[in-house]
């Protein structure tokens, strides 16, 4: 796509028409906006700036305020066929946002505010701006949670949960945020509004909402979402163990499912997560992983899934070991999102994989995608845990880092590591993400994830709701 701004006069002619719609104090075309609003937390694009690579920059930064404003600019951008790319609190991880086409960033922050919390239903609604923290400590006040704590809870915002079907560390009993979403609205590429239907179910046909969901801005723009909530749970108590091997361990949470028991946590730790995650904490046989896990509810349900859960960790010759080690884990679970020193000035780059598969093909997956990797570049460090799972299957977190102090060497290494990476998880027959999104990333793989069929059906839903192509576009491998 090009995008269709051909002089400055067509730039300053859009630029007033932009203002009139939103007001001059919500329109940026400065240097350094568009610098600040060309990446996301991506790590390639952290190296193409540590390698002082030119980034496409947008032309204008707009600031929005309510679904009015965005029908219109969407309005005038398909007129005359300028890209959007809805931006929210920017902590993405796989170049969502990346303009590469240029246009107009599309800014939600502004529209940050809870409509309404239906306490009789327990849902609320609230618009695409919120911080995920600041949501939540609203519905604790009214004795509510979503359940909802990404590792970027106090960075990123709700309209991103959903675009990019996120996941946060307490999915294994609230789920993903698809499993949260009840309705939404959403502005259509042509300025059109549409909103579902807030009920618990419907046999009405395919399901709109989970057409939206995932779709990272590539089909319209998510103003309004409407969501379940739970009961701020009585008791969240910890337990940890010490399991003799992955093996081991990952057969132990399939029981622990299987039996039907649902802890809000359920983390698994390798062999070198355990090491790296305990060091100096505790003495770790050889071999060993270590398991993380958390009640949620009224006292006695805790006390229930506690006596039967720890029954069946002991039985499969787990050792229980202090609380505290994973209470410590939960209380400092965000410190990576602390300010940290540039890592690619020293060489060093690491990113995290996360894919997904059924109990069946989890171990493989595991081996498969680090022997991929290291075959080509054996001084790879990896380390993984698993930390979203479910009666079918589950995800792992695959963490790499490598040390290369050519920076050139270090980029190439880093594309070469993903798409080794990720043909590995293609040929197990594994999903290429799970909470992550596409964005750039990912792109190319979309076809192989859906095979040739299927994608030409995402491809002609994404002509028929956008036919000129100006939402997000380059985005999931879109053409």
């Amino acid at each position: 796509m090009k995008k269709n701004l051909e002089s400055d006069f067509v730039k300053k002619m859009i630029y007033d028409e932009l203002v009139e719609i939103v007001g001059a104090e919500n329109v940026s075309v400065s240097e350094a906006d568009k610098i600040c609003y060309s990446r996301d937390a991506w790590p390639k694009v952290l190296m193409w700036i540590d390698l002082a690579k030119k980034l496409p920059l947008p032309d204008y930064i707009v600031h929005v305020e309510n679904k009015e404003q965005v029908s219109r600019i969407l309005k005038l951008a398909n007129i005359r066929k300028i890209p959007v790319i809805p931006f929210a609190g920017g902590a993405g991880a796989c170049g969502q946002v990346v303009p590469i086409y240029g246009g107009i960033i599309l800014d939600v922050k502004k529209m940050d505010k809870i409509l309404r919390i239906d306490e009789v239903s327990a849902t609320v609604t609230a618009q695409p701006g919120i911080i995920g923290e600041d949501l939540e400590r609203e519905l604790n006040k009214r004795g509510f949670t979503m359940g909802h704590f990404p590792a970027s809870q106090y960075t990123s915002c709700l309209g991103g949960f959903v675009a990019c079907r996120s996941a946060g560390s307490l999915s294994s009993k609230y789920g993903k945020i698809e499993d949260m979403v009840i309705s939404m609205e959403v502005v259509l590429p042509n300025g059109e509004i549409i909103r579902t239907k807030t009920t618990p179910r419907t046999s009405t046909g395919p399901n709109l909402n989970q057409l939206f969901l995932g779709s990272e801005g590539t089909l319209g723009v998510i103003t309004e979402v409407t969501l379940r909530l739970h009961p701020l749970p009585e008791e969240r108590r910890f337990k940890a163990f010490i399991m003799k091997d992955l093996k081991t361990g990952l057969e132990t949470v399939r029981q622990i499912f299987r039996k039907g028991l649902r802890p809000a946590v359920i983390r698994l730790y390798d062999e070198l997560d355990t090491v790296f995650t305990l060091k100096g904490k505790l003495q770790i046989p050889p071999g060993a992983c270590y398991l993380i896990l958390a009640f949620d509810g009224e006292r006695e349900m805790v006390d229930f899934e506690d006596k039967q859960t720890t029954k069946i960790c002991l039985k499969n010759e787990g050792k229980e070991v202090e609380k505290e080690l994973a209470e410590y884990w939960w209380n400092h679970r965000y410190d990576m999102y602390f300010p940290h020193p540039d890592r690619t000035k020293m060489g060093l780059v690491a990113d995290t994989i996360d894919v997904v598969t059924t109990w069946d093909k989890l171990e493989d997956l595991y081996y498969g995608v680090k022997k991929a990797i290291t075959d080509r570049h054996p001084n790879v460090f990896i380390m993984s845990h698993f930390s979203h799972f479910y009666p079918e299957g589950g995800s792992i977190y695959i963490i790499f880092a490598y040390q290369e102090p050519d920076r050139e060497k270090a980029l190439q290494m880093y594309t070469e590591i993903w798409n080794d990476g990720l043909e590995a998880c293609h040929k197990i027959g594994a999903s290429v993400a799970h909470h992550h999104g596409v964005g750039l990333l990912r792109a190319k793989w979309m076809r192989k994830e859906y095979g040739e069929e299927g994608f030409r059906v995402l491809q002609a839903i994404k002509r028929a709701l956008d036919p000129n192509n100006i939402m997000n576009p380059g985005k999931m491998g879109f053409e």
